[in-house]
């Protein structure tokens, strides 16, 4: 009496996760990849600004906050201001 024979499995591949981008396209002067964000974490300040119009924009953080995080919430203040002028 023989043993069955066991048949190897593939290995599993590990799925690539993209890094978060640090940089974003500016809503001001249209310049792609022109914002650039940086996370203060001891201070607990993120901030944006653009290279090339110097627009700029700081938050205070939590210890969740990402790069992202930071340039959304100032698209979002930019929405408001903006809706505050027509209205």
């Amino acid at each position: 009496m023989g043993k069955r024979k066991t048949r190897k499995k593939a290995p599993v591949k590990k799925k690539i996760v993209a890094p978060i981008p640090t940089s974003f396209d500016c809503p001001f002067c249209n310049h792609e990849k022109s914002i650039e964000c940086k996370i203060d974490r001891v201070k607990g300040i993120g901030s944006v600004k653009c290279t090339v119009c110097d627009a700029s924009y700081q938050m205070m953080i939590n210890y969740l906050s990402e790069p992202v995080d930071v340039y959304s919430e100032w698209i979002d203040k930019c929405e408001q201001e903006n809706a505050g002028v027509n209205d």
